[in-house]
């Protein structure tokens, strides 16, 4: 009987130590950030200044290889008074179509409001819109209507062709003060193209009883 006691308490004393060494913390887990500190597994970060510069690729060299051009027949064209990428280039001896680039450039600008003595897009007066327009194809005119009716050849009403000065007498003056451009001619009706003090750069009529009873004579600047 004093045995069996024995047998049964070395048995219960083993039972105890087996279970606490299953319930020790095995040491390779970690819980926490302070743990892993401890540990050196987990370092903290520190800002750097240092800045990432990237590194272009080197261009390929052709150096046993020229490049040439291939051009196009080359085209002979006039010089044109403050040239730029809007700029009209026509071939010389053309007059037809320097009469089409005329009125398209002239046309370039309806819409344009008044301004006296203005040149510009900013605003036109009658003999600023001409001026700048023949001015655009190296072609200078004066620079008042009244002494733009002394350039070129007189011709008829009859024989008005586009491209040619018309000039109006108005508001009771008693020299011409007012001038456009024939931008069409269709039988006995003259459009042209012209800046007004109440409207700006317009197309008229001369069938419009205003510029009928204003007309004062047509001048051909480009023959």
């Amino acid at each position: 009987m004093p045995k069996l006691n024995f047998l049964k308490k070395y048995l219960f004393i083993i039972s105890i130590l087996l279970l606490l060494t299953s319930c020790k913390t095995t040491s390779n887990i970690v819980t926490s950030k302070e743990e892993a500190v401890k540990k050196g597994i987990y370092i903290k970060p520190v800002a750097t200044n240092t800045t990432i510069q990237k590194v272009k690729k080197p261009q390929k060299e052709y150096a046993d290889k020229q490049v040439v051009a291939q051009t196009s027949k080359p085209v002979k064209t006039s010089v044109l008074n403050e040239q730029d990428a809007t700029d009209i280039v026509i071939e010389e001896g053309e007059s037809n179509y320097l009469i089409e680039q005329l009125i398209n450039a002239a046309s370039d600008n309806l819409g344009v409001g008044y301004r006296g003595g203005g040149t510009t897009k900013a605003g036109f007066d009658c003999s600023g819109l001409m001026y700048s327009t023949f001015k655009k194809f190296d072609i200078t005119l004066p620079r008042s209507s009244y002494e733009m009716a002394e350039v070129g050849t007189p011709v008829s009403i009859n024989s008005a062709k586009k491209g040619d000065l018309i000039f109006f007498i108005n508001r009771g003056q008693h020299r011409i003060n007012h001038v456009g451009m024939i931008v069409e001619v269709n039988g006995d009706d003259i459009k042209f193209i012209h800046s007004s003090t109440q409207s700006g750069v317009i197309i008229s009529s001369l069938k419009e009883s205003y510029y009928d009873r204003t007309f004062k004579q047509i001048n051909r600047v480009i023959q």
